[in-house]
């Protein structure tokens, strides 16, 4: 799951962002204003950590952004203006959550889940496809009950693929989602096929009831 990190003081950005990275999420930051919008632009998030007071602009008017361009990422709004008419002015104009500064990371953790189930995952942590099981918070992948041996990369693939199942999901979504904006400077997808065919073999080694396609030159879907 990936996750943008709009906040521009360093310290709590810097804790932010490693307390997320423990739990395995792909975590992208912007520091102003201009940096986030122009992220946003490009790249497509699972949820926005979001601080209202930013350096040449407010995040409101990111929100109000967002909510134009029909970004479906969550939105947590953080911000140290403990009011009640900043909470009522963001959640109105349809942020997820608010949390106020100082918090504890685990409480922004809880908040993260708690949004991506809602949000990626229709309210559940677990998603089925026929004999094939993902556990989205636990990272457990298993058939018939047994549970697969996967890496990081491949496990964070097939959760994607499974979220998306019987859809078509362009490569490039696929490998910014998973490996973040950094894929810009690749030559070539060949870390992504190669996470794919191990992923295809040990589903099928397992033998799971469902497999993922490849639609030539466009991307993968996980089919039933």
């Amino acid at each position: 799951m990936k996750i943008l990190v709009i906040e521009d003081e360093a310290g709590m950005r810097d804790n932010i962002v490693q307390s997320l990275q423990k739990e395995m999420y792909i975590v992208e930051t912007a520091d102003d204003f201009y940096s986030a919008r122009e992220k946003l632009g490009v790249y497509d998030y699972d949820c926005i950590v979001l601080d209202i007071g930013l350096p040449a602009g407010s995040g409101l008017d990111i929100l109000k952004e967002l909510k134009k361009d029909g970004k479906e990422g969550g939105v947590i709004i953080v911000s140290a203006k403990d009011s009640i008419d900043d909470k009522v002015h963001g959640l109105n104009m349809g942020a997820d959550d608010y949390l106020p500064k100082p918090f504890h990371m685990a409480e922004l953790h809880a908040r993260v889940k708690s949004i991506i189930r809602r949000k990626s995952l229709g309210g559940s942590a677990m998603i089925v496809v026929n004999n094939l099981a993902i556990d989205a918070e636990q990272r457990i992948a298993s058939v018939d009950g047994k549970a697969l041996d996967l890496n990081r990369k491949e496990f964070d693939v097939l959760l994607y693929l499974a979220t998306n199942k019987n859809r078509l999901v362009n490569k490039m979504a696929l490998a910014e989602r998973v490996w973040g904006d950094y894929i810009d400077e690749v030559n070539s997808f060949d870390f992504v096929y190669s996470q794919i065919k191990n992923l295809r073999k040990k589903l099928k080694d397992n033998n799971a009831s469902a497999e993922i396609q490849a639609v030539y030159g466009i991307g993968y879907k996980l089919i039933e």
